[in-house]
């Protein structure tokens, strides 16, 4: 499916629970000199201005980034990533030098804000207007972008050339068929490069169609899979999206306890139904 378009869902409660992850597992990474391949497989824009007209359709991200934007200089003091995480969204601003958020960076401007001369960083993206706006932004020597299906071009890169690999699969989930395709794909990186640290997010949404990825991951024989999961209200309550999950494939060591301290507080901010779990959904 090539309909999804994430600028109208830039800066929702579910980007802020991907980008953080990304951002912890990122920090963990950079604790060691030596180089890292990240594979980013369904990149999006980069960067959405929040005044676009796609964004201000919904403004999702009032319910998502701007709460914690606003509640940054009480919240930061209880969290050191917390804190780094904003200060590196100060930076993602487009010529604000006060305390405007104009702008909310996805993904691949996560990863290119802290990547190293000795890393690498392949950004898939197969929507083509998606992809012109990568390429019609600036990116350093060591990031590529590629116009191609990000499931097929990870499996194409794995094994890495370089002694780390960190992947992030984030589709849209427009197909149901997506969910047994991630699965399939964790499966076959695992084997090719066991000791890779792969972040998958999927959509909480009332007809439960996440539990076949999560089976299958199981079912598989995968080992060390943490679930991170974030609920706004309970299920029943729309038809739409009603939490954010992330499966963490070899996180970190730590990264579970650290998370789940930080992600208590971040659903504070987002109302008295919002909850968060996590757990390891199969252990080591």
């Amino acid at each position: 499916m090539l309909a999804y378009q994430h600028a109208y869902h830039a800066g929702n409660f579910a980007d802020v629970h991907k980008h953080l992850t990304l951002y912890a597992m990122q920090r963990s990474l950079l604790r060691k000199e030596s180089p890292v391949t990240y594979i980013d497989t369904h990149a999006g824009r980069g960067r959405y201005p929040l005044a676009g007209k796609e964004t201000q359709k919904l403004k999702e991200y009032q319910q998502g980034v701007m709460p914690l934007w606003e509640a940054r200089r009480s919240m930061s003091g209880r969290h050191d990533l917390l804190a780094d995480w904003l200060c590196a969204l100060q930076r993602a601003q487009e010529g604000q030098a006060g305390h405007a958020l104009s702008h909310y960076p996805g993904s691949p401007w996560w990863l290119t804000d802290s990547l190293r001369r000795q890393d690498r960083l392949s950004l898939f993206e197969l929507h083509p207007g998606e992809h012109g706006h990568l390429e019609g932004q600036t990116w350093p020597a060591n990031v590529r972008h590629i116009h191609a299906d990000g499931l097929a071009g990870l499996r194409r890169l794995v094994p890495a050339t370089t002694p780390r690999l960190c992947v992030l699969i984030d589709p849209s989930y427009e197909r149901k068929e997506d969910y047994g395709e991630v699965a399939d794909t964790l499966a076959y990186v695992a084997r090719k490069a066991r000791h890779a640290q792969v972040a998958i997010w999927y959509p909480l949404l009332p007809a439960g169609r996440h539990q076949t990825l999560l089976d299958r991951v199981r079912d598989a024989g995968l080992r060390k899979l943490w679930r991170s999961e974030i609920r706004l209200h309970a299920s029943g309550e729309s038809h739409g999206m009603y939490g954010s999950g992330m499966l963490l494939f070899n996180p970190p060591w730590g990264l579970d306890d650290a998370l789940t301290r930080l992600f208590a507080d971040v659903v504070g901010v987002w109302g008295r139904e919002a909850t968060h779990r996590g757990d390891w959904w199969v252990e080591e």
